[in-house]
């Protein structure tokens, strides 16, 4: 299997990445799972955030997900789901979450998406976040027809 195409950006500030997250929302579909990896701090709650406030208006209070595990919005045309599954021990637990299921017919948004091992839809996008010292970085790891969609981003 021929390694997916990527891209990496730098993310200077805040607004750099909510940037991103519209322009990755407005081409977001159900079905859609981003995996969003990287350590604490590195701008993937801030990334969820500011995609779901993107769909669902900038009020839309968004709290993590990190103890309840999931937060779903029931945006127009479509459910998101914003998951944090740092906190789970074994793969099996995703399946009583529901999230199989999620990921055929909402848009996903995974934080620690190593815990799904091989749970992980093969289609998904996968972002890697790295904190820096004076911006964060990330990597956009795109399989099937993820660089196409993303292909006109102005970012």
């Amino acid at each position: 299997m021929p390694t997916p195409p990527f891209r990496t950006l730098t993310l200077p500030n805040e607004d750099a990445t909510a940037h991103l997250a519209a322009a990755i929302s407005d081409r977001l579909r159900p079905g859609d799972t981003l995996l969003l990896s990287g350590d604490i701090g590195a701008g993937k709650s801030a990334f969820a955030r500011a995609l779901i406030r993107h769909r669902m208006g900038p009020a839309e209070d968004v709290p993590s997900p990190t103890f309840t595990l999931v937060q779903t919005y029931n945006a127009p045309g479509v459910e998101i789901w914003h998951c944090d599954l740092y906190r789970l021990t074994d793969p099996s637990e995703v399946l009583e979450l529901g999230l199989d299921d999620a990921f055929t017919s909402a848009i996903c948004l995974v934080e620690w998406p190593d815990r799904l091992a091989e749970l992980a839809p093969d289609n998904a996008l996968l972002l890697a976040f790295e904190a820096g010292e004076t911006a964060h970085h990330l990597t956009l790891t795109m399989p099937g027809d993820w660089p196409q969609r993303l292909a006109d981003m102005n970012v």
